[in-house]
């Protein structure tokens, strides 16, 4: 029998037409069914691109698709061959980087992403598979590395092709399956780690006012280093600039108005020198598995322990997603328990 033949007609408007009529007569796509495929062909005046797909709607989708870009005249632009995903890298560590919040970060992870086998391969020979490759061989250093990993690739694909206007004819990390990130820490301090921690003798006096006031307040790391004397008014703390880039006031106790007034602000030491004083820290007391950032898990969950509520967690921690707020929230069941028992 004869194949089943199925035409599909050029969605472009006439504007488009009017744009590449020196080209000629718009592209067509017609699309053949064999063995139970559909093949799609496309031409323009000797130009012409084919695929194969296995359902008729996705190949009308790719017809349209590349009329629109032919007619566009984008699929007559030819990717550089010589062009290196070590170039797109370097100059989205150039142009996008700096823009970023948290860009020292991204930065090493460009550097060491350029020390990679794949970042020496030609763009243009790039496919899903080689990502797939490259995902398999990062899952080994932790999801969450490899995750950020492949979400920083994924976006500098869609900068080249939407902001850049590289001929790249899709984004091949838009197929990779992301790893799962690990489940949400549920680590809270005890008593004794919390003892030992403010009785430790730091070298650096600045140390303990940061920690107390993480566990007081609830602020980030680069928050309490970005704290000015002009931030604070009679009872909060004003953050202009936080990480969700919304600016919020934090309340304060008693406690943390104490802290502040014995502090010298801005807090004279950098993020990467106060996280090696604490893990020097937690290796002397043998405190295993905490981080500096599980200190504002557990001031979220003594604020509702003390009976706040969502609204004012949210208001006081600067979550909008109250998805986000109940990941960071760990309530210690004997409290729960103890809490139960005077109904």
């Amino acid at each position: 029998r004869n194949p089943l033949v199925y035409f599909v007609k050029s969605f472009t408007q006439p504007r488009l037409s009017q744009l590449c009529h020196n080209r000629g007569e718009n592209a067509m796509a017609s699309i053949r069914k064999r063995n139970g495929k559909y093949q799609v062909q496309v031409r323009n005046q000797g130009f012409q691109r084919s695929k194969t797909f296995f359902h008729l709607k996705d190949a009308q989708r790719w017809g349209k698709l590349m009329e629109s870009r032919i007619n566009l005249g984008q699929e007559f632009e030819v990717l550089d061959k010589t062009l290196l995903l070590s170039d797109l890298l370097n100059r989205y560590l150039q142009e996008v980087t700096p823009l970023k919040k948290g860009f020292d970060r991204e930065v090493l992870r460009i550097k060491r992403l350029l020390r990679e086998p794949i970042s020496q391969r030609k763009v243009y020979q790039l496919k899903t598979r080689d990502f797939v490759e490259y995902k398999n061989k990062r899952l080994p250093d932790g999801n969450r590395a490899c995750k950020y990993d492949l979400a920083l690739l994924h976006h500098l694909y869609n900068v080249a092709i939407k902001q850049w206007s590289y001929p790249i004819p899709f984004n091949p990390l838009a197929n990779v399956p992301k790893p799962r990130c690990n489940p949400p820490r549920e680590r809270r301090l005890s008593d004794n780690e919390l003892k030992y921690i403010l009785n430790e003798p730091f070298r650096n006096p600045h140390i303990i006012n940061i920690i107390e006031l993480a566990i007081e307040t609830g602020l980030r790391r680069s928050e309490i280093l970005k704290i000015k004397p002009e931030n604070i008014e009679t009872d909060i703390i004003y953050l202009p600039d936080s990480k969700n880039g919304f600016p919020r006031k934090v309340p304060l106790t008693n406690k943390a108005k104490d802290i502040l007034n014995r502090s010298t602000l801005p807090y004279p030491i950098s993020a990467n020198a106060l996280r090696l004083c604490w893990s020097r820290m937690l290796k002397r007391g043998g405190i295993e598995n905490l981080h500096f950032h599980d200190l504002r898990h557990e001031a979220i969950s003594r604020f509702f322990e003390k009976g706040l509520s969502i609204p004012e967690v949210s208001m006081i921690s600067g979550h909008r997603d109250v998805r986000q707020l109940i990941r960071y929230t760990h309530l210690k069941i004997e409290n729960l328990a103890q809490k139960i028992q005077k109904f």
